[in-house]
């Protein structure tokens, strides 16, 4: 019997089958990458440094414990820019459009699966927003590496410079925070005004998410062509949107300063350059904390407070439907409203005249403290690995975790339990640690048709 497409056979529920979806790919480039072809010293790869590089690919961290520069081939790096795209938009989002290309049918099934990857609820127009998310990402990464490639084409010549801006713009647009320009990354390009900020922007965009993207495109179009002026723009955007954008700028602004503050006088990182190179990569590492993984100054010559910074605004990370990892800005929001509004004694959870629904704000508070709590395990774990400081460990599991791929030159002298702890921290980091909890849950989608007694319990 012939199948119309690859989800026919399935018989769980697509809370089970993304993480089993990216689980498959992480195994699949790993065998990929421990082939001789893969590596430039033509050597078989061992299999937990494949799998911890392919990890860090499909779940766009960005953490490596070898050099992606120097340590594998061309074909090797090919296969890290193919998970690295596919982990970027999705497993099943990168299948649902071969599925589409090749004119395959898609069944109501297909229809909700893709819905449930892409965290959009209703099925109406969802291939015509697929087709928009792939036209949109393409093009976007193209004009990336362009630019990319005038900084980046004379120093390292021609084809190595395009193949170089090309990964580059990809793995900039996904969040995954690596590179094959050269061992010392955006160091060696931190006054670069051109190519910081066009890494920049591929970040935040990537994080916005695509359902801002295309809200933001089709509000401008119709302010502009209704004559009334591009910039009115902003209040007929949804509520989604419009808390994307102000907690975005907020944390970006924020980050910023602080690092410019904090690290101003740190002659290892911003106290040697100028005042304007200081000013360019404030706002870069901001931004790069926002789940990027990117440096343009080491990130182990940091004082405490900045690390401690950091920590939380890669906790957050980006917006829901993108690139970006971390719990979302979005749910950070609704966590601290959820705790406003009780402090206040409201009974609804009001944004922008909108009411949120309560689903909305517990899946926010189960979101955040089970991340939370997960951050907490892994950091006692990786630990016990003995000579791993707090700040390094904290700094090194909720960068796993957002998959931000910052590290503070612990990665690579991490030894075999180590690299598995971080292994699945990136995993569950990509996939969610609620989505984990759901997956293993047997009684998922089941509700209560008992209603007890209400006890007397007391808090505070």
């Amino acid at each position: 019997m012939l199948y119309d497409n690859p989800f026919d056979k399935i018989r769980i529920s697509p809370g089970q089958l993304i993480p089993v979806s990216f689980l498959a790919t992480i195994l699949a480039g790993a065998l990929l990458l421990m082939l001789p072809i893969s590596t430039a010293s033509g050597h078989m790869t061992d299999f937990v440094t494949a799998l911890f590089t392919s990890t860090t690919s499909v779940c766009v961290t960005g953490l490596v414990v070898v050099d992606t520069y120097s340590y594998w081939s061309m074909f090797g790096q090919f296969v890290i820019l193919v998970l690295i795209q596919i982990g970027g938009l999705g497993v099943i989002t990168v299948t649902s459009m071969i599925m589409l290309i090749s004119k395959k049918k898609f069944h109501l099934g297909n229809r909700l699966l893709l819905g449930d990857s892409l965290n959009i609820d209703s099925t109406r127009g969802l291939l015509h927003t697929l087709t928009r998310i792939f036209k949109g990402v393409f093009l976007v990464e193209a004009i990336g590496a362009i630019l990319c490639a005038i900084r980046i084409v004379p120093v390292l010549g021609l084809w190595q410079g395009l193949w170089a801006s090309l990964f580059q713009s990809v793995s900039a647009f996904c969040n995954a925070g690596m590179d094959v320009i050269g061992p010392n990354s955006m160091i060696d390009f931190h006054s670069s005004r051109l190519l910081m900020i066009t890494v920049m922007l591929l970040i935040i965009l990537g994080g916005l998410g695509f359902v801002v993207w295309f809200d933001l495109i089709d509000e401008i179009k119709n302010a502009y062509c209704s004559g009334q002026g591009i910039f009115s723009f902003f209040g007929k955007l949804h509520e989604h949107s419009k808390i994307v954008l102000l907690v975005t700028a907020g944390l970006i602004i924020f980050g910023a300063a602080c690092i410019f503050v904090f690290e101003g006088d740190n002659p290892e990182t911003l106290g040697a350059m100028s005042v304007p190179d200081r000013i360019l990569n404030s706002l870069f590492e901001s931004v790069t904390f926002r789940t990027a993984g990117f440096a343009s100054f080491p990130q182990e010559s940091m004082n405490e407070i900045s690390c401690v910074i950091g920590c939380i605004i890669m906790f957050i990370g980006g917006s829901p439907v993108g690139t970006a990892g971390g719990v979302k800005t979005v749910t950070v929001f609704l966590f601290f409203m959820n705790a406003l509004s009780y402090i206040r004694g409201r009974k609804e959870n009001v944004v922008f005249n909108r009411r949120v629904p309560e689903e909305m704000m517990r899946k926010s508070s189960a979101i955040v403290f089970v991340s939370m709590t997960t951050v907490c395990v892994m950091t006692i774990l990786l630990m016990t690995r003995g000579g791993i400081v707090f700040t390094d460990a904290l700094f090194e599991v909720v960068s796993a975790l957002a998959t931000v791929g910052l590290s503070r030159a612990l990665t690579p002298h991490l030894d075999t339990i180590g690299r598995i702890i971080i292994i699945i921290s990136m995993y569950l980091g990509r996939i969610g640690p609620i989505s984990m909890a759901i997956f293993f849950s047997k009684g998922s989608g089941y509700e209560n048709r008992i209603k007890h007694a209400e006890g007397k319990f007391y808090v505070g």
